[in-house]
């Protein structure tokens, strides 16, 4: 089971000291997701970053930065109307890339399903009502049924790719949605808006390990589960 974090969107004092803290409780990926930030600002930040953890750092924006920091890969976001997902032009160089992951946010059925074969790792959501987000939650356009039976059905090939439920993750959703036929979790507001962010970190993980061969509840309760 995969558990990666996303970082804050904005400067947070705790973030380095917390990101340490992760990565010594057995982090392996931190998504660095500063939309606002221009490459200046991300570039300053990264500088403070010590060398030995930037290999798991997995990079949102300005992708110049992850071969000039030796970062540990690139994320794209979905696009507004893109559910035929398409890839960006220079994904091809970004795959080929040896160590550097490439991953990728869907928000469609169709757009998570056109992405299988062509990233290491896809972040799918919302899956439950977000923490991080106030009223962003799964847009009704896919039932939980429907995204477990996609995932079940991928072949050998496909399930290559790491499929990642996001949205609302706590230790009490992740089960579930790992129940649900996903490789993994992707953890935000759960993390951040802890006042123990590696508490949280460690109780998601421990949940999932001790959820893992219990059965799984029916799945038409997920959308209308709320996380706290």
């Amino acid at each position: 089971m995969k558990l990666v974090v996303i970082s804050p969107e904005t400067e947070d004092p705790r973030e380095l000291a917390v990101m340490g803290s992760l990565l010594a409780a057995g982090l392996e990926r931190y998504h660095v997701r500063k939309p606002v930030w221009s490459r200046e600002q991300l570039r300053h930040w990264l500088t403070v970053v010590p060398a030995e953890w930037r290999p798991r750092l997995v990079l949102h924006q300005h992708h110049q930065l992850v071969d000039e920091f030796g970062l540990g890969g690139r994320h794209w976001r979905d696009m507004p109307g893109n559910a035929g997902g398409s890839t960006a032009p220079f994904l091809t160089a970004a795959l080929s890339a040896p160590g550097r992951l490439a991953s990728r946010s869907c928000h469609e059925l169709g757009a998570l399903q056109a992405a299988f074969d062509r990233y290491d790792s896809i972040f799918f959501g919302p899956i439950f009502p977000t923490m991080s987000k106030p009223g962003y939650g799964p847009s009704g356009s896919f039932s939980p049924q429907d995204v477990s039976l996609l995932l079940r059905a991928r072949t050998a090939e496909q399930r290559r790719a790491s499929v990642l439920a996001l949205g609302g993750i706590t230790a009490e959703t992740a089960p579930r949605a790992i129940a649900l036929g996903f490789d993994g979790v992707a953890v935000l507001g759960a993390i951040w808006q802890s006042e123990d962010p590696v508490g949280v970190f460690t109780e998601i993980r421990e949940s999932v390990r001790a959820n893992r061969d219990e059965p799984a509840a029916a799945p038409d309760h997920l959308h209308s589960d709320h996380a706290a």
